[in-house]
């Protein structure tokens, strides 16, 4: 199944970039409602592109979720920054957050 016929099935619209430059070019054009964010994208690569996005963009609050399908571990090192995004991440995983307002938690969820 390919992303539009994924799309339709959603009932939802998806823009696909093949590059970062094309990325950008959406992304300035148009306020998303979510952003998925290849960080080995073609051209300044993915970082490049989110820092790019909160500069100056309709989307400069848009949550982003950021992916990198690696097939070995050492590719991690193509990514610049990612060991030090990795370590604060975990950090920040690790410290107990209060709940969010508004936001229930799932009974389902898994503690």
């Amino acid at each position: 199944m390919d992303a539009d016929t994924e799309a339709q099935e959603l009932d939802v619209e998806a823009q696909l970039a093949g590059t970062c430059e094309q990325a950008l070019r959406l992304a300035g054009n148009y306020a998303y409602d979510a952003i998925l964010l290849d960080l080995l994208m073609p051209g300044i690569g993915g970082l490049g592109v989110l820092a790019a996005l909160r500069a100056a963009s309709p989307n400069a609050t848009t949550p982003v979720i950021a992916v990198a399908v690696v097939a070995e571990q050492d590719a991690v090192t193509l990514i610049p920054g990612v060991v030090a995004f990795g370590e604060a991440a975990r950090s920040a995983a690790s410290t107990p957050r209060p709940p969010m307002p508004g936001i229930r938690r799932s009974s389902r969820m898994a503690s």
